[in-house]
């Protein structure tokens, strides 16, 4: 019986690459729909559902973990793999809090996609080797650096906290103040000792902290 799998992703490149993997290496699994973000995912999922989705994190419209859950609403018993550019542990952990079975790294996709997609096919689940370790040392409890973590969340004030998730959702300085009510030299002050106290010095870093502290979400 042949595995159905649709596949989302806004890179044409990208669907287009795990297709070609999948329909020229494996006679057993067919690519039924694909779609560019995750409206149009749920489209396919209502009109000719699949058993596998395989989905981007990071998409227009609609994200991967909204996605996920709402195609869990749909298709309660579909199975759904993650493909995404990081490797944050508390990203992979709300994926798997949302109900996903997969998460495989985009570098990794043409050496572990078909992998996957025969592991969470058998209902087990399936993680790129760089996430799976951190994820069984929390599962295990036996989370070695969160004493460390917890000194680091520890460094920066609520308030600083409030500002880096602004910054982290891409609002201007100016949108900040507004919206917290504070003025902009307030605001140029907090970013300025959030960065001296992290010792983060781009805003690509500041982001990727505030995903890892899960003060955000993509």
């Amino acid at each position: 019986m042949s595995i159905k799998i649709a596949l989302a992703d806004d890179h044409a490149v990208i669907r287009d690459g795990i297709k070609a993997i999948i329909e020229r290496k494996e006679k057993d699994m067919q690519v039924i729909g694909e779609a560019s973000n995750g409206k149009e995912l749920l489209a396919i999922a209502q009109n000719t559902p699949a058993d596998i989705y395989i989905i981007d994190i990071s998409m227009p419209v609609l994200n991967g973990i909204e996605t996920i859950k709402q195609l869990m609403q749909i298709q309660p018993n579909c199975k759904t793999i993650v493909l995404s550019m990081y490797d944050d542990r508390s990203l992979v952990e709300q994926v798997l809090q949302s109900g996903a079975k997969g998460y495989v790294l985009k570098e990794n996709a043409i050496d572990e996609v078909l992998q996957a997609i025969k592991e969470v096919s058998m209902d087990r689940f399936f993680l790129s080797s760089q996430v799976s370790q951190f994820v069984v040392e929390g599962f295990l409890g036996q989370q070695t650096g969160a004493g460390k973590k917890s000194k680091e969340k520890s460094v920066i004030t609520k308030r600083e906290k409030e500002v880096l998730k602004h910054i982290a959702q891409g609002l201007t300085s100016k949108d900040i103040s507004q919206e917290l009510n504070l003025s902009l030299h307030t605001i140029h002050a907090h970013r300025k000792n959030i960065m001296r106290k992290l010792n983060i010095h781009k805003q690509a870093e500041l982001i990727r902290y505030a995903l890892k502290e899960g003060l955000t979400q993509l």
